[in-house]
């Protein structure tokens, strides 16, 4: 008997709630990852923590490219489940893989290549410069174990587990608690790295998790060593994969390239607002997990009732997501506003930098709900296979809207940066409700295609 696809079947409610809660809480881990690679940097100097955010957000857009293919594939396998189609589903998921592989290779030679061109057009110069190229060098070596787990994973969720992937989070914090200062301090046999120990900590802690999520993905029989090689690749899959794949991942480039303009900008305040950006940002990811969460699980759960054409599943999933996004976002406000100084202080005890940190976390909170209407937006496109407008919208919202105002801004009118923030805001919420109509516009379109099939 055919095992049952409890995923256009389930109460929407429970299925929301377990895909969701175990995404958000590997989340969470991950972005705690973030947080004690940055307070160790910041015991070092202001300027490591400045080098440490110039990486992040150079690595985040050479990734960005494959998180794309990540969407496609748990879409495509997503699909074909919902189709009952699991011969189909294991070709998408090989080839997805395999996709992955050069992908990351591709990558890894492009970072080492362009890094510091990427670096020296955001603003970076002197130490700063040196840290951050020092720092990506080591972390691009973990970039292929780190893809090919994330191509694994795209198979698990598509299948409704999130909870492999949070395993390996959780085990990186902790992890990363233990060989962040043994590395940069030095112990025994083990020497003293540095800034440098940051980095080597992060590439080994990828190679193990990328071992456990290959075996768990192993375990679905999605996928077969024998004939990995010898039915690869089928260009109907790379096509379909690559279709769907890019609209997503050049948003995903822009929203990278947009948050390099915004470093960019904030490079004119000096390297303590850089810093100040870079603490702001990991402080804004830990609020914003929840949220991503159910990203996630909005992606997954209209992927399958798509593919079973149950397009009131679709229309309800989207209306309580919203309902438990909004709510997570109002007390993300409360909290970031009565204990954000505190945690800023956690990473820093400057005062530019707790002051200018602070700001921007406080109106980055009244932007929360925007996201997650565009979270969740994008989301619903990429399920349904309408993800070409998600670009489009992102542009306007990372690259062609930031260029403009922030260069009168901060350029022309010279005023302080809290009006870069400001600005920002005004530009989400307006790129928020742009992309919300359309969405609605393109789930009415279905469901009327519905009624006049029937």
């Amino acid at each position: 008997m055919r095992k049952s696809n409890d995923l256009i079947t389930k109460d929407i409610k429970k299925l929301i709630f377990q895909i969701a809660i175990p995404s958000s809480v590997g989340m969470f881990f991950n972005t705690m990852y973030n947080v004690v690679d940055t307070f160790y940097v910041g015991l070092i100097s202001t300027v490591a923590i400045s080098a440490l955010s110039y990486s992040f957000i150079v690595y985040f857009m050479l990734l960005s490219i494959s998180f794309g293919l990540s969407s496609a594939i748990t879409v495509y396998v997503g699909n074909s489940l919902g189709k009952e189609r699991s011969s189909l589903a294991k070709i998408y998921a090989s080839n997805g893989v395999s996709f992955f592989t050069f992908i990351s290779i591709l990558l890894c030679i492009f970072g080492y290549i362009f890094s510091e061109d990427m670096f020296l057009l955001m603003g970076a110069r002197g130490e700063a410069l040196e840290l951050a190229l020092e720092y990506t060098y080591i972390i691009l070596i973990g970039t292929v174990p780190m893809l090919l787990g994330l191509g694994a994973n795209a198979v698990l969720v598509a299948k409704g587990d999130t909870k492999s992937y949070r395993n390996t989070l959780i085990f990186g914090f902790f992890a990363n608690l233990i060989l962040d200062p043994l590395f940069m301090y030095g112990y025994g046999i083990i020497p003293t790295f540095g800034f440098s120990g940051v980095a080597l900590a992060t590439v080994l802690i990828q190679f193990i998790n990328f071992f456990y999520i290959f075996s768990k993905f192993y375990e679905t029989k999605f996928f077969d060593f024998k004939s990995f090689f010898s039915h690869l690749p089928n260009i109907r899959a790379y096509k379909d994969l690559l279709n769907q794949a890019v609209p997503a991942s050049l948003n995903m480039f822009l929203m990278s390239l947009g948050t390099m303009i915004i470093s960019y900008f904030v490079s004119e305040y000096g390297y303590k607002a850089v810093a100040a950006f870079g603490i702001g940002y990991r402080v804004e990811q830990i609020i914003l997990l929840p949220m991503l969460g159910l990203n996630i699980a909005v992606s997954t759960i209209v992927a399958n009732n798509f593919g079973a054409k149950n397009f009131d599943r679709i229309d309800e999933v989207i209306r309580k997501s919203l309902t438990y996004g909004y709510m997570m976002s109002g007390l993300g406000v409360v909290f970031l506003a009565i204990f954000g100084k505190y945690i800023v202080m956690i990473f820093s005890s400057d005062n530019v930098v707790l002051d200018v940190a602070y700001g921007y976390i406080v109106v980055e909170s009244i932007i929360f709900f925007a996201f997650i209407t565009i979270f969740i937006s994008n989301s619903t496109l990429q399920g349904i296979k309408k993800p070409l407008a998600v670009p489009i919208i992102s542009f306007y919202r990372q690259i062609l809207m930031p260029s403009i105002i922030l260069y009168f801004v901060v350029k022309v009118w010279h005023l302080d940066i809290i009006f870069v923030w400001l600005s920002m805001m005004v530009i989400v919420y307006s790129a928020a409700v742009t992309i919300f109509v359309f969405t609605k516009g393109k789930l009415i379109g279905l469901n009327t295609k519905k009624v006049v099939l029937s």
